[in-house]
Order: C-alpha cells, then structure tokens, then sequence
C-alpha cells in the first residue's frame, strides 16, 4: 500500500491540543472532515469512539491507531497527529501516546485497513523514525519519514 494515498500533507497535524482521549478522537475527526475526506463528521465520530470503547487502541511505544468503518468514506483515509507531551490511551505499555494514526474505512472493506497498518507500521516500529517524527517541525517531513 502507498501510503501517500491514504496519509495526506492536509490529514497530519504536528500539535494536537486535546488534552484527553476524547479530545484527541474529536481534534483528529476534524481534521479528516476539514480535508474534505469525509461526508459525515457525527457518524464518522461515533464509529471511532465505539470501536475504543471496545477496547483502547493505545499501543506501545507512544502510538496509538485509532480507528472505524462507516459509509461515510469512499476509501480508507488517515490522519496523523502528534500530541508531544502525550495522552494517556489506555496503552499496552502504560506509557501515554504521542503519535495518533487515525484510519476510517468503509463498513465493506477489510482489506485497505490491514495493509495500511501493515504499511504505516513499518517505519513506526523504528525508534529513530519515531523520535525524528516528535522532532519534526514541518508536515512534509512526518510524510517523508514515513513514506521513505
């Protein structure tokens, strides 16, 4: 999967300002419905937040992939989003997130939403990538870190 395709220059944002879990889904939401990548902001948010309320997304290392499936996507499409002094997600680790990856597929599809994990996992599995994104003070240069 290219990840260009799903991640976006306008779908990442360097300084998320929630300040809670569900600030951050709201912020990140937002930020997929501002691109215009989205046709229904409440569906899309309630599709997110159900999925969490299944079980938190919050991974290890500071990453969290929040994620759902609604109609309201033509296509899987991503955010990022970089709260540096983190969020407690409800880790794996304990630790709290600081690198939100927001996925939103269509209910139809599984496919997409498994290689872009399989994808966006790569770089973010890499401890330098991951302290050069928290680093980073440009949005094409979280791109190209994850996509080089």
């Amino acid at each position: 999967m290219n990840l260009k395709k799903s991640l976006t220059i306008e779908t990442i944002s360097l300084d998320l300002k929630g300040a809670a879990k569900d600030e951050i889904l709201v912020e990140m939401v937002d930020l997929l419905m501002a691109s215009g990548h989205i046709r229904d902001r409440d569906a899309v948010l309630r599709a997110i937040v159900e999925r969490e309320k299944r079980m938190s997304t919050g991974m290890q290392n500071g990453i969290a992939i929040p994620h759902g499936k609604t109609d309201s996507v033509d296509c899987l499409v991503a955010a990022l989003g970089i709260k540096r002094t983190g969020v407690d997600f409800g880790a794996l680790d304990g630790l709290p997130s600081t690198i939100f990856v927001m996925t939103v597929s269509p209910d139809s599809r599984t496919g997409p939403y498994i290689q872009f994990l399989a994808a966006i996992s790569r770089p973010l599995n890499d401890a330098t990538i991951r302290t050069k994104i928290l680093a980073a003070t440009s949005r094409e240069e979280v791109l190209q870190l994850l996509t080089s």
